[in-house]
């Protein structure tokens, strides 16, 4: 049986990536006196895996990375008016309008009637609940789970709280790192929809030979695969 499904927000949902590369086209531009774009890419990319574990997922890490950045390729001269763009840019992140992916709300809309589905993301709290909040799709939810970080442990515990197990849930996202892979090793089924921009920290490789994977072009095709696996089940 399969009786929960969980469903990613950020770039499965709604669009969130682009806005982070946007960011950066502008960081490139107000350092452009200072350093070439593919190096000033690197220290980002470098600074931001490194505060992670301080500062977790989402905008706020982000500008704060950009900063120390910023810092960083300037060696301390960086102009106390590009700190203040860059901190008016991470603002405007947090502003940004909510702009729903094809098929999302089909999908869940579709799913809601016959399943639990419980939404399950990761970053700011104050920023993933304003998301969900203007995406329209709160009311739809059984449940919404915002984590610091997506594991095979939070994953187990959160099929637990919000249906009966891992092993009769499933998990949708465009993150094969974040997504996909714990929740498999959870036991769950793990769905991986890509998104066109993906960010380095989440890229990962397809799992192989896994009987519980699947990939999907798109959100229109979940409520069929669903209706299969449950087919593919009956007694």
């Amino acid at each position: 049986m399969l009786t929960t499904i969980g469903f990613d927000a950020d770039d499965t949902l709604w669009q969130n990536e682009s806005f982070f590369r946007l960011t950066q086209d502008r960081l490139t531009e107000l350092l452009a006196d200072y350093v070439d774009a593919d190096h000033l890419q690197f220290q980002l990319l470098t600074a931001e895996r490194r505060n992670l574990g301080h500062y977790g997922f989402g905008v706020k890490g982000f500008t704060l990375s950009m900063i120390e950045t910023a810092i960083e390729v300037t060696e301390g001269r960086v102009p106390s008016l590009v700190i203040a763009e860059i901190m008016a840019a991470g603002r405007e992140m947090l502003d940004h309008p909510i702009e729903l992916l094809p098929h999302a709300r089909a999908a869940v809309k579709t799913l809601a009637a016959s399943h639990r589905v419980v939404l399950i993301t990761k970053g700011d709290l104050l920023d993933q609940e304003r998301k969900l909040a203007q995406s329209g799709l709160g009311d739809l939810f059984h449940g919404v789970e915002i984590v610091s970080d997506k594991t095979a442990r939070s994953y187990s515990t959160i099929f637990a709280r919000h249906g009966t197990g891992a092993d009769q849930a499933m998990m949708v996202g465009n993150s094969l790192k974040s997504d996909v892979l714990p929740a498999l090793a959870a036991g769950a089924y793990g769905v991986h929809v890509p998104h066109g921009l993906t960010w380095a920290l989440e890229h990962a490789d397809a799992p192989q030979d896994q009987a519980r994977f699947f990939s999907l072009s798109s959100l229109a095709d979940l409520p069929d695969l669903v209706a299969n696996l449950q087919n593919l089940h009956k007694p």
